[in-house]
């Protein structure tokens, strides 16, 4: 069974047993989530919307941060220059369950 669910905005296609890495999702590690589930396909059977009555179950690995991303900016010939980074917050979670 295959599901396309909505998590933080972000729309992801999920199976069971699955891990995959979302932007942060409050919760602690261990913590369950119900996620919103847009379309399922159940043995060739697609339900889509509304009359979705697929329920998809995950739980929270762990909470991660990605890479160092700098933002540089500069003037040509002003001595101006600015050099910010920041790491985008993540959340690894496993679907444990798709009915």
């Amino acid at each position: 069974m295959i599901a396309v669910v909505k998590v933080a905005g972000q729309q992801y296609k999920v199976e069971k047993d699955q891990t995959l890495y979302v932007p942060h999702v409050e919760g602690n590690t261990g913590d369950k989530l119900d996620l919103e589930v847009l379309l399922a396909d159940a043995d060739g059977k697609l339900s889509v919307g509304s009359s979705v009555n697929t329920k998809v179950q995950a739980e929270i690995l762990d909470q991660v941060k990605g890479d160092t991303v700098i933002a540089y900016k500069q003037k040509r010939r002003k001595g101006f220059h600015k050099k910010r980074g920041h790491r985008t917050a993540y959340t690894k979670i496993k679907v444990t369950s798709i009915a």
